[in-house]
């Protein structure tokens, strides 16, 4: 049986294929031969994998681009670019191509945010964005964000995740949990967390003092996971609000943190934004 020699085929048929596979299948094959070299470098190949709307984006960026190629432009997008005048941040996952988005503090709705008697908007050097909201006092707790799934990739499962900072002299954030939920057509997702990080000693201390009264005010939450902050690399912490799934047709996806069923007052929580990215 005679073996068919891949170097055989024309460039243009070699990049056909390779735009059907994968972003580092399309770099490993520049390895095989000049033929495939060429054709997994070539902007037919990387205008696949970008996203359809990928000149709307870079139109809206903060950023200037300079690329000679789209694969080079695809590796810029895989950084986190700012959009919709440094209100959002954008970036393409490195070895799918699926979007993901941070919506800053200021695209979300947060109950009393426009009060300074409740929240500060202030500028941190650990936020990409210009401003984050400081929480100062509250007894009503209730964050929402919402996304169109058409400015996410298809088929693709997403979950909402909330960026937050605690501050040192926080309080009564983890009294009881606070209410998740995420919602996409007429379906609606809900969970419970709380605003601590797992390893809280001082979780552990006011479990032995006021576990009367935090069982008496967990009562009145609904039941859940009870998940709990998790540290990421860029040095803030975020609590799942759930997930979804992005279809071909065009939806609204509402997420939402809340706690207003304590009536206690809480404070130091910084709020940066909403990401929503691809679940492994």
């Amino acid at each position: 049986m005679e073996c068919f020699d891949l170097n055989m085929l024309p460039e243009s048929c070699v990049s056909v294929i390779l735009s059907l596979t994968s972003p580092p299948d399309a770099c490993k094959s520049s390895l095989v031969s000049t033929i495939f070299q060429s054709a997994a470098d070539s902007d037919f190949v990387w205008e696949r994998f970008l996203p359809s709307d990928y000149r709307e984006i870079v139109s809206k960026s903060s950023n200037k681009f300079e690329f000679s190629s789209k694969k080079e432009l695809y590796f810029l997008l895989c950084n986190p670019v700012l959009i919709a005048d440094g209100k959002m941040s954008f970036k393409l996952e490195r070895s799918t191509g699926r979007k993901s988005y941070v919506f800053s503090a200021r695209e979300l709705s947060i109950a009393w945010s426009n009060d300074p008697m409740f929240w500060v908007w202030k500028s941190i050097p650990e936020s990409r964005f210009s401003e984050v909201a400081e929480l100062r006092t509250i007894s009503w707790l209730e964050i929402h964000g919402k996304i169109r799934t058409k400015m996410l990739s298809p088929n693709t499962t997403y979950g909402a995740y909330l960026l937050v900072k605690i501050t040192d002299r926080a309080y009564g954030l983890d009294l009881i949990p606070t209410e998740t939920s995420v919602e996409i057509g007429n379906q609606a997702f809900t969970n419970t967390a709380y605003l601590r990080s797992q390893d809280s000693k001082k979780q552990r201390i006011e479990n032995l003092f006021y576990s009367n009264r935090k069982q008496m005010l967990e009562s009145r939450v609904i039941e859940g996971d009870n998940r709990v902050l998790s540290k990421r690399q860029d040095g803030w912490m975020e609590i799942e609000l759930g997930e979804f799934i992005s279809g071909e047709t065009d939806e609204e996806v509402k997420m939402c943190l809340k706690e207003i069923k304590g009536h206690h007052l809480k404070g130091g929580l910084v709020i940066e934004g909403i990401e929503i990215r691809p679940k492994s």
